[in-house]
């Protein structure tokens, strides 16, 4: 993941759906998307969830339910998710914000890879 830069797309408007589950960001580069908050949760940047090198991941689980309770601005380079499950201590930055935009669907196969590897599966959403 790339440092900030002058250059980099911030994003200039962020919208949470609650009853829906999704995040909306718009960045200045015109790129747009919107990310499950499960997504969001199970992709946070936070030691508990990354680890404090590689291989330490902690696969999220049982995470299809979570929703964003609150988001605090930190800085003018990243927000706080705070979720309905406590989790609370993962700083999104402006560039992982984007990467996780640019590569969703390749991240969420490999968030789903990953579950199945472990012989678990989604709850099915209704």
């Amino acid at each position: 993941m790339s440092g900030l830069t002058p250059n980099s797309p911030r994003p200039i408007d962020i919208k949470l759906h609650q009853s829906s589950r999704l995040l909306e960001i718009k960045f200045d580069n015109a790129t747009e998307c919107m990310l499950s908050c499960e997504f969001l949760r199970v992709y946070s940047p936070s030691a508990e969830v990354r680890g404090h090198g590689p291989g330490q991941e902690v696969l999220q689980v049982g995470k299809e339910d979570v929703n964003i309770t609150a988001i605090e601005p930190v800085g003018n380079y990243a927000v706080k998710l705070v979720f309905s499950d406590g989790h609370d201590t993962g700083l999104y930055s402006w560039d992982y914000l984007y990467d996780l935009a640019r590569d969703y669907e390749a991240l969420w196969l490999e968030y789903l890879g990953k579950l199945s590897a472990a012989g678990l599966k989604r709850k099915s959403q209704d």
